[in-house]
C-alpha cells in the first residue's frame, strides 16, 4: 500500500541530481540527542565549549550511493542541516522511527519538491508510516491549491528492496521496547536509538566498512546505548570504522575521542565518511 499526498503542479526542476560517485559516502547532518547540544540555558563545559565538534544538531544523515541520495530521518533541524551541508536533492527518505527528534522536520521536504519538481518516496516500518499519516494528516488531505504542502509517497518497508536501483536493507532494532529500524546501504550502516540488536540483525551487519552507532552518554539509559554497551556492540559487529552518534552533552568530543580504540570515533556535524 502506498499513501500519497495531494499533488499540485510543481513546474520544472530548478536543480540537477548530484554527480555520481564511486562507492558510498555518508554525511553526518546531526549527531546530537533529542535536545541537541548545547541544551537550552545549560552552562556545563560541553554546552559552553568553543569547539565546534561539541555543537550537535538532532540526529540525521544523508547517504549517497552512486548517483542516488538518501536522507535518513527529518530532524527538527533539517532545514538548517540541508543549508549547512549543501543538500539539494533527495531520492528517498528512510525513517528510523516516529519520535519527534526524528520526524518533526518533515514539512521542510516541500522545499525539495519545488527544487526537484517531483514527489518524494518515504519509507519506514508500519508504526512510523501510520504515525506520519496521522500526525501530519494535513499533507494527505485535498485542500486549496497553494498551501505549500510536501508531496510525499509513504511506503512500509519490512524487507530488503531496491530503491531507485540501490539495495536498501532495513535493520530491525529494539529501542527500549519499541521496534525501530536502522539501515544498511552497500557497506555502510546507520544504527541509532536502540538498546538491543536481534541476532538476525547481526547477520545483516557482517562485512561493514562503516558503522554509525547510537551512544547517548556514559551512564546506562533505558532506551539507548551508553558508552560501555556501545563499545561492546561495536566490537562485536566488527566494522572497519565505527562512528558514534546521538550523543548528549555528557560527552565532550576530545575527551571521548581519546578514550576510544583506534578504529572508533565520535561523529561530529558535517563529517563526511567515504567507504
Amino acid at each position: 500500500m502506498v499513501i500519497r499526498s495531494y499533488e499540485t503542479p510543481l513546474g520544472s526542476p530548478r536543480v540537477h541530481p548530484p554527480k555520481a560517485i564511486r562507492g558510498t559516502a555518508l554525511t553526518i547532518l546531526g549527531c546530537g540527542a533529542s535536545s541537541g547540544v548545547p541544551l537550552l540555558a545549560c552552562k556545563c563545559p560541553v554546552c559552553t565549549s568553543k569547539n565546534k565538534k561539541n555543537k550537535r544538531l538532532r540526529a540525521s544523515v544523508s547517504i549517497q550511493a552512486g548517483k542516488r541520495t538518501f536522507l535518513i530521518d527529518t530532524s527538527p533541524d533539517f532545514r538548517q542541516q540541508a543549508h549547512q551541508n549543501g543538500l539539494h536533492w533527495i531520492d528517498a527518505v528512510l525513517f528510523t522511527h516516529p519520535h519527534a527528534d526524528h520526524i518533526h522536520g518533515l514539512d521542510d521536504l516541500r522545499g525539495f519538491n519545488f527544487l526537484m519538481a517531483k514527489s518524494i518516496d518515504c519509507y519506514g516500518n508500519s508504526w512510523t508510516i501510520g504515525t506520519l499519516h496521522s500526525r501530519f494528516d494535513y499533507i494527505f488531505k485535498k485542500t486549496q491549491v497553494g498551501g505549500g504542502k510536501p508531496q510525499l509517497n509513504l511506503h512500509i518497508i519490512d524487507k530488503p528492496l531496491k530503491i531507485q536501483g540501490v539495495r536498501v536493507i532495513p535493520l530491525e532494532l529494539i529501542h527500549g521496547r519499541m521496534p525501530v529500524l536502522g539501515y544498511r546501504i552497500n557497506n555502510v550502516a546507520y544504527v541509532t536509538d536502540l538498546t538491543y540488536l536481534p541476532d538476525s540483525t547481526f547477520r545483516q551487519l557482517r562485512g561493514l566498512d562503516v558503522l554509525v552507532l547510537d551512544c547517548l552518554r556514559p551512564e546506562p539509559h533505558p532506551t539507548h546505548l551508553h558508552v560501555d554497551s556501545a563499545l561492546r556492540l561495536a566490537t562485536r559487529i566488527g566494522a572497519k570504522r565505527t562512528f558514534f552518534t546521538h550523543m548528549g552533552h555528557e560527552l565532550e568530543y576530545q575527551k571521548f575521542s581519546r578514550s576510544l580504540p583506534k578504529n572508533m570515533f565520535p561523529a561530529f556535524d558535517g563529517l563526511v565518511i567515504k567507504a
